[in-house]
């Protein structure tokens, strides 16, 4: 395994589109995010520059076609990051139309959330927040009927986590027919049918994990998905659950916080239960989540299907970036082969 510090600045973008069904647009966004030409004002913020092999990378794309969405893990060091970011949304905002979008995941935006999350050790969460605001704020001039809020660190000065902004915009009911008018942004225009309103912000590193079980009970999903949240006592730490009707299933999907250590309000043993990343954050590891939803579901003899981790861990994100830029794969993606299971 690589050596974390070998790359200064390293942030990361888990980039949600809402496509998925055409391939083609998915992949023409993932290569306008590695497309960015290096100015020498952008060299002079990058540091080890000449001993990279390229400047950023997209690890991985996970496409789902029942809901309609897909992820890009984006990777570079933070000033490049920027503008790949920017790159990507406005060929995003260009090709998909969310008036004509349906799927079965909420959604508010043709590009539905832009998360920049600090990868090495020596990128702040103050300094994500600050380059997610910039991407919102010159892809609301240049995007004209582009529209956004704020969450995280970007959200100045109050903060507010992404459940708590999306509860505040109405994301979680946010599907085909949405009155977007009637929403309220921070920056750009006023949301429309086009475009939508899209999430913008700064936070430790999330992971996407998914299990599936076998029944048709989209209620018994989200009983599950409540009993396994941060929030709900006994729940896990750093754990926001949903449950949708999935491809004849009904899909748990986890949002994995990363969390500081001392922060858990389960008064459960994290170091048995948890993987850690950096000195002071810890997450709850995939092995966990399905455990839990296991038992969970056995109660009603409820089997599960299988688990799937969106995109990498933390600590396998930043690894597989320094591998990547390294050897000169911007494509990393086009490597792998599947979304791994459990």
């Amino acid at each position: 395994m690589m050596s974390r510090g070998t790359i200064s600045k390293l942030a990361a973008c888990l980039l949600n589109i809402s496509e998925a069904r055409n391939a083609q647009v998915v992949e023409t966004i993932a290569k306008a995010t590695v497309s960015v030409k290096e100015s020498q004002d952008l060299a002079s913020k990058t540091h080890q520059g000449s001993e990279l092999a390229c400047r950023s990378t997209v690890l991985n794309i996970f496409r789902d076609y029942d809901y309609n969405r897909s992820v890009l893990t984006i990777v570079a060091q933070l000033p490049v990051l920027q503008h790949c970011v920017y790159n990507a949304c406005v060929h995003a905002y260009h090709n998909i139309d969310l008036s004509e979008q349906h799927g079965g995941h909420p959604r508010l935006g043709a590009v539905d959330l832009i998360p920049i999350y600090p990868l090495s050790s020596d990128v702040s969460l103050e300094e994500c927040g600050n380059v997610a605001n910039e991407i919102a704020k010159t892809l609301a001039k240049d995007v004209r009927g582009s529209s956004f809020f704020l969450f995280g660190t970007a959200d100045h000065p109050k903060h507010r986590g992404l459940v708590q902004r999306r509860k505040e915009v109405g994301w979680f009911a946010g599907k085909h027919g949405v009155q977007y008018d009637k929403l309220q942004q921070d920056l750009g225009a006023n949301p429309s049918t086009r475009y939508g309103l899209t999430g913008v912000g700064a936070s430790p590193y999330v992971t996407n994990c998914n299990v599936t079980i076998a029944t048709q009970d989209v209620q018994f999903g989200h009983q599950i998905a409540q009993c396994i949240r941060a929030s709900t006592p006994g729940g896990l730490p750093g754990i926001q659950a949903m449950a949708f009707a999935h491809e004849g299933n009904v899909e748990i999907a986890c949002n994995v916080e990363s969390f500081l250590k001392e922060k858990s309000n389960t008064g459960e043993c994290l170091e048995n239960k948890s993987g850690t990343i950096y000195d002071h954050y810890s997450y709850t590891s995939a092995e966990v989540i399905e455990n839990k939803v296991r038992t969970l579901a056995s109660e009603r003899g409820v089997d599960i299907i299988g688990t799937a981790l969106i995109g990498f861990t933390p600590d396998q994100a930043l690894n597989l970036a320094i591998k990547a830029l390294r050897s000169e794969q911007s494509e990393y993606w086009k490597t792998r082969t599947d979304v791994r299971m459990m």
